[in-house]
């Protein structure tokens, strides 16, 4: 007889909370999750498990299942490419050693950023952490509803599009480490490891054939294809290269509450695919509904 599975879908696979660069706190993107119909929400707060805790106790109260995870950064040259890790072991000393030096980075670069800006406009450090909850990981985001809060930009999302975009010259790059690292690291602390958004900048912008094979071979599990900011062409490819790689697919809102127009459950990964990662995982368990 088949085993039945601890947990039913609709599943979203990547939410942020205020640990990171979301809205809400976790234990609210998670009430919000059920609220929205979903029967599994991950956890994905960047570079930072500080949520796990509070949002697993809310989950076994409202009867959802949750699946611990991460946005891990890591980048490859120039390009930004993050990991989402789930399952892992929160303990792992190596992985924690390397997200604490992402967020001592992102912190350090958060206040140049913000010294740069202040030279043309009314902002200061104080202003940006306004912004944050004690133990966020703070970025380019608070920054954001620092530069809203002082009538600089209207929302979060104009701030990206115009002060805080790139070729204003107020941009910095934090440290992370390269993806091979990324996914061994993951892998060694029992996580299961899928690219974020591969395709938010089209095809030219996707890691390119030979990176991700090196990937699978150290044991990348899927790419997430539905996502809103990926292009339509760039899902097509992510499609063959999953199936030229064995690769799972998952799809995810992104959600950050406020923070972006992205809704919990726009997007969703099949049952097959959440049973599939919690099979791989041996870091650490889903959190389940009671009874």
């Amino acid at each position: 007889m088949p085993v039945r599975p601890l947990f039913a879908g609709p599943a979203d696979l990547h939410t942020h909370s205020r640990v990171s660069d979301g809205t809400e706190s976790p234990s609210r993107v998670v009430r919000q999750a059920a609220a929205a119909g979903l029967g599994v929400v991950a956890l994905t707060d960047h570079d930072s498990t500080a949520g796990w805790h509070e949002a697993s106790v809310t989950a076994a109260d409202v009867g959802i299942t949750l699946l611990p995870g991460m946005e891990f950064s890591a980048r490859l040259g120039f390009q930004s490419v993050h990991l989402l890790a789930y399952l892992f072991d929160p303990d792992n000393g190596a992985l924690n050693s390397e997200t604490a030096r992402i967020r001592e980075s992102r912190l350090r670069r958060a206040e140049s950023i913000v010294r740069r800006i202040a030279a043309d406009y009314t902002l200061s450090w104080d202003d940006v952490v306004a912004q944050t909850t004690p133990g966020a990981t703070v970025g380019r985001p608070h920054i954001a509803d620092a530069l809203v809060a002082r009538g600089h930009v209207p929302t979060r999302s104009e701030a990206f599009a115009g002060i805080l975009h790139p070729r204003t010259g107020y941009y910095m790059p934090h440290y992370a480490p390269d993806p091979l690292k990324a996914v061994r690291l993951v892998r060694a602390a029992g996580g299961v490891p899928v690219i974020a958004h591969p395709a938010t900048r089209g095809l030219d912008a996707m890691i390119d054939e030979k990176h991700l094979g090196e990937l699978v071979d150290a044991g990348l599990f899927g790419l997430e294809v539905d996502h809103r900011e990926n292009s339509e062409e760039g899902k097509v490819r992510l499609r063959e290269l999953a199936d030229m790689f064995g690769l799972v697919l998952t799809g995810s809102s992104d959600y950050h509450g406020e923070g972006k127009p992205n809704r919990l459950g726009e997007n969703t990964t099949p049952d097959a695919v959440v049973q599939a990662i919690i099979d791989e995982a041996s870091g650490s368990a889903p959190v389940y509904p009671r009874g």
